[in-house]
């Protein structure tokens, strides 16, 4: 897949304030810090896309960004930071959990997981809601570039054997925002569910 040209659309707070242009969407999600907005920079080839922030939680919008005048990727707001508030903390769950499951654009989410460590509570109760979706879900396990070969095999072990306790079976690719690893698969990914 050649990305030719990559745009900021919007970000909004609540789905009816979403694009309503019926072009597909691939949605990024993931806890706080996990690489995410440094994963969809390094995939569509831009430094300053997608916005990196030293303060997580910092970011409240899901952010709607049109590749090729032909789809969108959302990049949705990092969950799971104890420095915000319970409420707020609930008001992202909210509309991250209603975007998933009620959003009828979206044909695949890519599930961001921190290679470094084992799937937190937060990252098991997004894979349990993934049931209810109708989308495609990929686990990508970031920051792969700071393991080694046997850590990374055993960081993709330890997920595949998550998924298996809660009944999935999904696809799980290595990834790395600083050397490119699993870029391929992610646009070859991306590119199978836009057709």
């Amino acid at each position: 897949m050649k990305i030719d040209q990559v745009e900021f659309v919007q970000g909004a707070m609540a789905l009816g304030k979403m694009p309503e242009t019926g072009q597909p969407e691939i949605a990024f999600v993931g806890r706080s810090n996990v690489g995410k907005s440094s994963l969809i920079n390094r995939l569509f080839n831009r430094k300053n896309l997608a916005r990196t922030s030293s303060t997580p939680g910092k970011r409240q919008e899901i952010n709607f960004y049109l590749v090729n005048n032909t789809f969108h990727v959302v990049d949705l707001p990092g969950f799971g930071y104890a420095r915000v508030s319970k409420k707020q903390r609930a008001k992202w769950q909210t509309l991250i959990g209603n975007y998933i499951t009620k959003r009828e654009l979206l044909r695949v989410v890519f599930q961001l997981i921190d290679s470094r460590h084992p799937p937190t509570p937060l990252d098991k109760e997004l894979m349990m809601l993934m049931r209810e979706s109708d989308a495609e879900h990929v686990i990508l396990l970031t920051k792969g570039d700071k393991l080694s070969g046997n850590e990374r095999s055993k960081s993709v072990a330890i997920v595949r054997k998550t998924l298996a306790e809660l009944g999935q079976d999904k696809p799980v690719i290595l990834t790395s925002a600083k050397d490119g690893r699993g870029k391929p698969e992610l646009l070859g990914w991306i590119q199978t569910h836009l057709q």
